[in-house]
């Protein structure tokens, strides 16, 4: 959370359309902000050629929009919400297709679990960069806190989206992690 993640791959995109490549751009539909378009958090937005529904065969949808052979790269935005059996489609398309694919995804989840999605690209990736943050205490950010209503939160559903309660996550590291743990734990 708060890396940059969908920034870099709106520059990634503008880049390859500087040099005149076809770029395809796919986000899972359970992110739901921004509707049709991926957006970062300093304003930066682009519309989304395909929104994968957890069912969907990304393989086959993005061979669907490159009928014309001129996708040059697939660009993933919040890949951890894609399906295992997604990834490995994914992998295939790059094997079969040899077009090149770069996913943007968190690696864990506010309870500090890997999202299905996230665990399969590691196990199938043909390298992995890390995009840092910092924490509030100026420390390397490691993990992604749940707030509701404000209040950290360490159960829950994986995936909580805004709805009749106001969720946002902050970026800690361990140390600061640990502690707003253990203040909700003493708390209840």
């Amino acid at each position: 959370m708060n890396c940059g993640k969908t920034t870099a791959l709106i520059q990634v995109a503008y880049n390859y359309e500087e040099q005149g490549m076809k770029v395809l751009i796919l986000k899972p539909a359970i992110d739901s902000k921004g509707a049709d378009t991926v957006v970062s958090r300093i304003g930066a937005s682009r519309k989304v050629d395909i929104i994968a529904n957890r069912t969907m065969d990304i393989a086959t949808e993005v061979r669907t929009h490159n009928s014309d052979g001129k996708i040059r790269c697939v660009l993933i935005d919040e890949a951890q919400f894609l399906t295992a059996e997604q990834i490995d489609q994914i992998l295939d398309l790059t094997i079969t297709d040899k077009i090149p694919v770069m996913a943007y995804g968190l690696r864990s989840d506010f309870q500090t679990l890997a999202f299905p999605g996230t665990k399969r690209l590691f196990e199938v990736a043909h390298s992995v960069e890390e995009l840092k943050t910092i924490c509030r205490c100026g420390k390397k950010a490691l993990f992604n806190a749940r707030k509701v209503d404000k209040q950290f939160v360490f159960e829950g559903s994986q995936v909580a989206i805004d709805g009749e309660h106001s969720v946002e996550y902050e970026s800690l590291c361990a140390s600061c992690y640990a502690q707003e743990k253990a203040k909700a734990v003493a708390i209840e």
